[in-house]
């Protein structure tokens, strides 16, 4: 096993047994002789622990010594008079603990329910939730501030991927640094409450916030945290790099738009494991701007390991875009169980995304999907969204001229992976007649359909159709290679290849 993050009151370890996020079995974990609890996940957090201390952790045979980062001061909320009752606000109460928190300290936040609008915090410091500690939000919109979109060109507010006015998150840090948000605690933003889902796309006053937003942070570390019913996406860092989002339940109602789990946006470096999602869009939605964005400040999103995951209920598991003008690249998804997602890998962009930086570099390995309905989607004529699909320009399948605005697609690669219980197809590759996916690489991948299923629709393009227990639809594809590619109870060929128009 091995360290995947130690803070002054956690340690993070993941097995490596190469499983995807289970262990064969259950196992015992025992902190100095001592059983702490019993286990199944592969990635696991202990808490509660002592700062600038020294602990032997044993699982099975192995025992490894590990000492906590030392602390400042601690500093409980309730000697800044929170109340804790979900009642009376304890906002400026909270907020008073956090200004006041030196260098290196601890804010704690004990048992109880606090009532607050928007946490600002700041670098150098831990927030540490006890178990059974809660933070529930205002879901009035009038009881938030409004970050400008940019003032002097500083930015402050975002909406998919576009400058904007937009309310402040419940937690929110802005250029901060050495930042823990950690514990067993809760937080729900009670979203559902308020009208932050009706005509979601309407701006009213300024546009939704998220559950935690960081913009342009660096050494971000978010540990163990129950986090649910946002007003838009869970988690939503922005130009930012060196984070770690671990052992995170994150989730939103299904039936709610754009209500994404985890979104990094323009970043760099970022470790996402041991989390469980189950919300109502996207799980995990890797962006990096619109064209105007990308075009501007040239910012793509790279080096992202996405590992020991599970995805249940969503409309992707592990997504790419749509708004991905600056580039993603060098993206490795490993032992993952995706289940009851609509897609598994799901990559959406459209003509007006641009070329600024390419979606390349992207590894999946070591999958686990069950009723996943299509597995792999690929899709360069997607319609959703501001600017959508309903300009010809964007979905006609005729070649257009390629510019800056033609979105450019590089390799793919699928490895290792079994997807059970496939409804609609086990993949759909849809490539620009001018700007073709380059590779799609699949290798010792196991397919199985649901019989039962109705036929629907993969993709989400203008001019739309339907699939039921396909296989490979493959449109504008430079190169497909497979090896030891099995399909149980298809219909039709192993790989379809839909004529170009000329």
């Amino acid at each position: 096993m091995k360290a995947l993050s130690i803070t002054s009151r956690t340690i993070t370890l993941e097995l490596e047994n190469n499983l995807p996020f289970y262990a064969k079995q259950e196992f015992e974990i025992y902190i100095n002789g001592n059983l702490y609890k019993k286990e199944r996940r592969n990635v696991f957090t202990i808490f509660n622990l002592s700062p600038n201390t020294s602990y032997t952790i044993q699982v099975e045979k192995e025992k490894k010594i590990i000492k906590t980062k030392g602390e400042s001061l601690c500093l409980n909320v309730k000697d800044f008079y929170a109340v804790g009752n979900g009642v009376e606000e304890d906002t400026v109460k909270i907020q008073a603990a956090i200004a006041a928190c030196p260098k290196n300290g601890c804010v704690y936040i004990p048992k109880g329910v606090y009532f607050i609008s928007a946490l600002f915090l700041k670098s150098d410091m831990t927030i540490y939730m006890e178990k059974d500690a809660k933070l529930i939000a205002k879901y009035d919109r009038g009881a938030y501030p409004i970050l400008p979109q940019e003032q002097q060109g500083y930015i402050f507010g975002t909406w998919e991927g576009s400058l904007v006015d937009c309310f402040a998150s419940s937690i929110t840090a802005l250029n901060c640094s050495n930042l823990r948000i950690i514990g067993e605690g809760e937080i729900d933003l009670q979203a559902q409450l308020g009208d932050w889902y009706v005509n979601h796309r309407e701006k009213r006053i300024a546009n939704r916030g998220f559950g935690m937003y960081f913009k342009e942070c660096n050494f971000i570390e978010v540990i163990g945290i129950y986090i649910h019913n946002t007003p838009s996406w869970n988690i939503h860092p922005f130009f930012s790099k060196h984070l770690k989002f671990l052992n995170l339940r994150i989730e939103n109602p299904v039936n709610m738009p754009t209500t994404d789990g985890l979104d990094p946006d323009c970043c760099e470096d970022c470790l996402i494991a041991g989390n469980t999602f189950n919300v109502g869009d996207d799980c995990i939605a890797i962006k990096s701007g619109t064209f105007e964005l990308a075009k501007k400040y040239k910012k793509a999103s790279s080096n992202i390991k996405i590992r020991n995951n599970f995805m249940e209920q969503g409309h992707g598991g592990v997504v790419f875009g749509s708004e991905s003008s600056g580039g993603i690249d060098n993206v490795v998804v490993e032992q993952c169980i995706f289940k009851n997602t609509d897609r598994g890998l799901r990559i959406k962009t459209r003509r007006g995304r641009g070329r600024i930086g390419n979606i390349d570099s992207v590894v999946f390995n070591n999958i686990l999907m069950d009723n996943v309905k299509t597995p792999f989607v690929i899709n360069m004529f997607y319609n959703m969204g501001p600017k959508g699909g309903h300009d010809e320009y964007v979905w006609t399948k005729k070649p257009q001229e390629v510019t800056e605005l033609t979105p450019s697609l590089g390799n793919f690669k699928f490895t290792n992976m079994e997807c059970r219980n496939v409804w609609y197809a086990a993949g759909v590759f849809l490539g620009l007649p001018e700007a073709p996916i380059r590779g799609i690489e699949l290798q010792n991948i196991i397919f199985t359909y649901n019989s039962e299923a109705e036929a629907g629709f993969p993709v989400m393009i203008e001019q739309n159709f339907k699939l039921k227990n396909a296989g490979l639809y493959c449109l504008n594809v430079g190169k497909i290679y497979t090896k030891n590619v099995t399909f149980e109870g298809i219909i039709g060929n192993h790989i379809i290849f839909e004529e170009e128009e000329k």
